[in-house]
């Protein structure tokens, strides 16, 4: 594994991968990775890529800064998980190498950025949607590959790639869980034992807003059902539940809704966690379990 930090390495990295006739297969990260992410760049060894890694945490699209310095870092075991999971080159831009002197121009998402974590994080996607197009207009990949925890994201995200022609398939992979059913995220080594605890909710109120709807229950009811739910756990802030159409993310209201996905997200004792599960989605052998 190669490890560079100028834009300029990565483009001759590349040149010279593709020169041998390689595909290049990117998983832009933020660190503190996990088995999500060696899941994302398994999938890219699957598939026959070179595999590039980027990590960078994006100042961006932090709406507070407290959010941004308190993020974790955690460099040398980064470098370790890309190394034995087999990426060819990792990519550790420096701010500078992302936001140079003078840098004044950003991508702006449209409604697909405004509902949800965009109306709880604003300029949240923009910075996204503005570091994510400089990442692949560097490593110019033929695939890049996303999480599905992060739904939202990756649905803006196929839209910005859409609507600027920009030349890569995203492809979003499962989400990856622990054991007891709480979404893998980098946030997650910041939960107290009791958060821990606590945090697991969040995955078993989505679980039960899908059953509701796959037996019956219009949206509504369904939704009442896990935010009442969770509304009695400790230590858990709510910002929104809701069951929203997949490709609009608009709010999804009737009985039996198709093509839908219940999307989450809540402070568990002052670490921010999201959330998703696809009506058509619930995995085969989820813990379940009371909320508690």
């Amino acid at each position: 594994m190669r490890t560079v930090s100028a834009p300029s390495d990565v483009r001759a990295s590349v040149a010279a991968a593709r020169s041998r006739g390689r595909t290049i297969g990117f998983v832009p990260t933020m660190g503190a990775l996990h088995a999500g992410h060696t899941s994302l760049i398994e999938e890219a060894r699957a598939q026959g890529h070179y595999v590039v890694v980027s990590i960078f945490v994006n100042p961006m699209q932090f709406n507070d800064p407290r959010d941004l310095a308190a993020y974790p870092r955690t460099n040398a075991p980064d470098e370790n998980l890309c190394s034995s999971a087999g990426v060819d080159l990792l990519w550790r831009p420096t701010v500078d190498d992302i936001y140079p002197t003078g840098f004044d121009t950003s991508v702006e998402p449209g409604l697909l950025a405004s509902v949800l974590e965009g109306e709880h994080r604003p300029g949240h996607f923009r910075g996204v949607a503005t570091v994510v197009l400089k990442l692949f207009n560097v490593v110019a990949p033929d695939v890049a590959f996303f999480g599905r925890k992060d739904f939202q994201q990756l649905a803006v995200l196929k839209r910005m790639v859409h609507d600027l022609a920009v030349p890569v398939d995203i492809v979003g992979c499962p989400t990856i869980r622990e054991s007891d059913g709480l979404a893998m995220s980098s946030r997650n080594m910041k939960l107290s034992f009791a958060a821990r605890q606590s945090a697991v909710a969040l995955s078993r109120a989505l679980h039960a807003v899908v059953e509701e709807l796959r037996n019956g229950r219009n949206a509504v009811e369904a939704r009442a059902i896990g935010v009442a739910a969770l509304s009695i756990v400790g230590g858990v802030e709510l910002e929104y539940l809701e069951v929203v159409d997949r490709d609009t993310l608009a709010p999804v209201a009737g009985d039996n809704p198709v093509n839908a996905v219940v999307v989450v997200a809540a402070t568990v004792d002052g670490v921010r966690l999201i959330d998703n599960l696809e009506v058509d989605d619930i995995p085969q052998h989820h813990p379940g379990g009371r909320i508690r």
